[in-house]
């Protein structure tokens, strides 16, 4: 770009955007599971579960004082490709007509509540603005991630050119349908020394294999091993609200385990995967076979090697306990955040209102340059300094200095000294993958896990997913990736499943992640890697803006701030196989992005 042009116009993308700066707060910090869980002992003795303690089970045929019915409009009311949200007492419902047929759903997405209204209508099914999770609009089926919930599937009938829609008064509340699962009917599951099924990792992608399987009807045992102490969470979370607590964080209560028969080995660590006899030794000497296994052990982040690292109060944000010390040592003290990437952001974005100050050290010269670029980048380097945190770019740590023991200062190879009682180190992470050196499953330079398209590893049986994998991404030519989001190990998670009944699935999901800062959040699909030039429409300064990020002539990836839905109707492009050139994202012209046809 560069040049001595007057600040170009920005270009009126038209795109409604309706989200109320409340709504907007709300968006990263509802908490998508209820529940208080209590991990299971991880010590290889798992329980057995009785029939008595399953979920009381949602009434399957509401009898007619249940339901609620109305007509909601006159059947001119909506054109084909339209949404529309509508009153039905109990509660609201989205409206979508599609090819001259109207559905009804739920109305809000399961994952955070986002009104998915304002998504994208395309191919059968609805996207939803904020995080890009996707619902079959004739099933309400969740058919892209994040989330594991789908929607409620309403009646709909046509009297007289009118629309009426029935809906069960439970369902119009509830906002959220998990699909039905098939029950453990293994007879020795608590007691015996082989399972079915070993998930080894309990995030993302362990959980959505778990529950896939128990949805595509199989009941045999299966068990999911975790080195934390808490039941599966929403760990992207712990860096954007450091206080929350396990329980809000809870991806499913733990009744839900019990009643589906998925057994959670809490804090066990397998040391040893024995792919000749099927077999997994753990830490505590407890020994596992298996017919099945899932890899999915995530990543291990990077710490400093400085001098002074043993000092106290340095951390590095893992789980909730670690987060929640992070608040409770920097409550009107001084902070230290090293590394300006997603997680070193979000945190000290979340500190700027506890800590007396906040700064920030990073090796680049701006933040998120690698992944954003340099103007994005310094745009968001702005707001951030508008809150008061410091920056010492282009530098790094060469000391941390104690006093009784507990970190009193950081200084920096710059030589300047910063005061510090509480550092976070967010300088990226290695895959988790020690534990297989000794295994003869593949492994790459960087201890990788490489897999097919089916997540199968070079070992009949053994699948991987999630942050600790490489894997071909389709619509880019099959390249060999490793894309650390938790949307993607969501989509990965399901794809082993359905290939552990030879399903033989593929992935194809559009990558699409997001970051919330300030009460402002930025969303990004596609896989930038390689990017060699960032074509911006809107305003940079006023954080309303679109980035397309191209390679020669092609958009790979895109982020937007205050655009909604435009990330999700890029994904949308993206996922139908259409490749978006530069050209057309270079005039400003987006009537084929926001026109009607697809």
């Amino acid at each position: 770009m560069g040049g001595c042009f007057s600040k170009p116009k920005p270009v009126e993308l038209k795109i409604e955007v309706v989200l109320p700066e409340k709504e907007r707060g709300k968006e990263e910090l509802s908490a998508s599971g209820k529940g208080s869980p209590r991990a299971y002992q991880g010590n290889g003795t798992a329980r057995h579960f009785h029939a008595e303690e399953r979920l009381p089970a949602p009434h399957p045929y509401p009898g007619p004082q249940d339901c609620v019915e109305a007509a909601v409009c006159h059947i001119k009311d909506l054109e084909n490709g339209q949404m529309r949200e509508v009153e039905l007492g109990w509660g609201k419902v989205l409206l979508v007509k599609d090819n001259g047929e109207f559905h009804a759903l739920g109305h809000k997405c399961p994952h955070y509540g986002a009104p998915l209204v304002k998504g994208v209508l395309s191919r059968g099914r609805v996207r939803c603005p904020w995080h890009g999770a996707c619902f079959n609009i004739g099933t309400g089926d969740l058919e892209d991630f994040p989330g594991l919930d789908s929607l409620h599937k309403f009646q709909v009938k046509i009297e007289k050119e009118k629309v009426y829609v029935r809906a069960s008064k439970q369902a119009l509340q509830l906002q959220r349908r998990t699909k039905v699962m098939a029950k453990c009917i293994s007879p020795s599951a608590g007691h015996s020394s082989s399972t079915n099924v070993l998930i080894v990792g309990a995030g993302a992608a362990g959980l959505v294999c778990a529950e896939t399987l128990r949805q595509e009807g199989f009941s045999d045992r299966i068990v999911l091993c975790t080195l934390d102490r808490h039941l599966p969470y929403d760990r992207p979370k712990l860096s954007k609200s450091l206080d929350a607590q396990p329980e809000q964080l809870a991806l499913r209560p733990k009744e839900f385990f019990r009643a589906y028969g998925i057994e959670v080995l809490t804090e066990a660590q397998v040391v040893t995967v024995d792919v000749r006899n099927k077999k997994v030794v753990f830490k505590d000497g407890f020994k596992l076979e298996y017919s099945k296994l899932l890899l999915a052990p995530g990543s291990s982040p990077k710490t400093l090697s400085c001098k002074g690292k043993e000092v106290e109060n340095v951390f590095t944000i893992r789980t909730p306990e670690d987060a929640n010390r992070v608040v409770r040592l920097a409550r009107g003290r001084n902070a230290v955040v090293v590394g300006a990437g997603f997680l070193g952001m979000e945190v000290a974005a979340y500190l700027t209102e506890k800590a007396h100050s906040v700064s920030v050290v990073e090796l680049e010269e701006t933040p998120f340059r690698r992944f954003l670029g340099e103007r994005v980048g310094r745009a968001l380097m702005k707001m951030f300094e508008n809150n008061r945190v410091k920056f010492y770019m282009q530098t790094e740590v060469s000391e941390l200095r104690a006093q009784e023991g507990k970190l009193k200062e950081v200084v920096l190879k710059s030589s300047k000294v910063v005061r510090a009682d509480v550092c976070v180190v967010g300088i990226g992470a290695v895959p988790a993958t020690g534990f297989l050196r000794q295994s003869s499953i593949n492994l790459d330079s960087r201890g990788f896990i490489p897999v097919n398209k089916m997540m199968q590893t070079n070992v009949p049986g053994v699948f991987a997913a999630g942050d600790a994998v490489t894997f071909p991404l389709a619509w880019r030519n099959n390249r060999k990736v490793n894309i650390p989001h938790w949307q993607m190990a969501h989509a990965q998670g399901r794809v082993a499943a359905q290939n552990m009944l030879a399903q033989e699935a593929e992935i194809s999901t559009v990558p699409y992640l997001w970051t919330a800062m300030f009460g402002k959040s930025l969303r990004y699909a596609g896989y930038g890697e390689g990017f060699d030039d960032v074509i911006i429409q809107g305003d940079l300064e006023d954080l309303k803006f679109v980035a397309f990020y191209t390679k020669g002539d092609e958009v790979i990836a895109v982020a937007s701030m205050n655009y909604d839905p435009i990330v999700s109707k890029v994904a949308e492009v993206l996922a139908s196989g259409r490749a978006i050139r530069k050209r057309e994202v270079e005039t400003g012209d987006m009537s084929w992005l926001t026109g009607k046809g697809s």
